[in-house]
């Protein structure tokens, strides 16, 4: 069956391991996300992984608790870590090969990160799981998904929300708010829309880097995604 993105980067939020929990990884979601992820795989994909921490530690709450920036933003890139081999446990029970890197060196759970590698273990049908975001403070780990996702030149970023898609206000609080199909990048910038933090946001309109935002949640999206169907929101330049 043809499909339409080789090579993906799926930038999943800490949170959304969560579940009905309020903290944590619920073990049913880690198997819908690995279900969903085998799927895609099988149909020849090339699959890339970043995830958050925000279910286990968000950095940037570290203030409240007394702890200085730079410190919080490490112990939120542990937080991926936690997650990442979670996640990679999941995959491997349903019988797919990963590979876990991370961006601070910790050899004995994880590769540390090389470019030329990485792709290599996409090319040979792994699943890359990129963890501990860029390896340095005062970046977001959807900043880490835009960097790989350029890095390994992924088709796109498929970034699953609770959402499905951008509207022109927060859909959860405004019944009126109207949803997107397809969006450039400079109009996301000039109505203001949340998509990724300008940071992300400014390295995918860069690099002609299109993303796609979806409700995860909803089984089967991630395959209608890579075979072509209009899911969620498209933005390119």
């Amino acid at each position: 069956m043809a499909i339409k993105y080789k090579r993906v980067l799926l930038k999943l939020s800490g949170e959304s391991l969560m579940g009905e929990n309020k903290f944590g990884i619920d073990p049913k979601m880690l198997k819908h996300y690995a279900e969903q992820i085998k799927a895609i795989r099988d149909l020849g994909c090339e699959i890339a992984i970043v995830i958050g921490g925000g279910n286990i530690f968000r950095g940037l709450q570290a203030a409240d608790s007394g702890i200085e920036r730079v410190q919080g933003d490490y112990m939120g890139m542990l937080a991926t870590v936690i997650n990442a081999m979670a996640l990679q446990s999941s995959l491997e029970s349903t019988g797919v090969y990963t590979r876990l890197i991370s961006a601070i060196e910790m050899r004995q759970i994880a590769e540390p990160y090389i470019r030329r590698r990485a792709i290599r273990h996409l090319e040979k049908g792994r699943v890359v799981i990129f963890s501990a975001g860029t390896g340095s403070p005062y970046f977001t780990t959807d900043s880490a998904a835009a960097l790989r996702a350029n890095e390994i030149e992924a088709d796109v970023i498929l970034k699953g929300t609770r959402v499905d898609g951008i509207y022109t206000a927060d859909p959860e609080k405004d019944p009126n708010a109207k949803k997107f199909d397809n969006i450039s990048f400079s109009r996301v910038i000039s109505l203001g829309l949340s998509v990724m933090d300008m940071t992300a946001f400014t390295l995918c309109q860069e690099n002609d880097r299109p993303i796609v935002v979806f409700d995860i949640g909803q089984e089967d999206n991630l395959m209608k995604i890579v075979q072509g169907e209009a899911v969620g929101t498209l933005v390119e330049g």
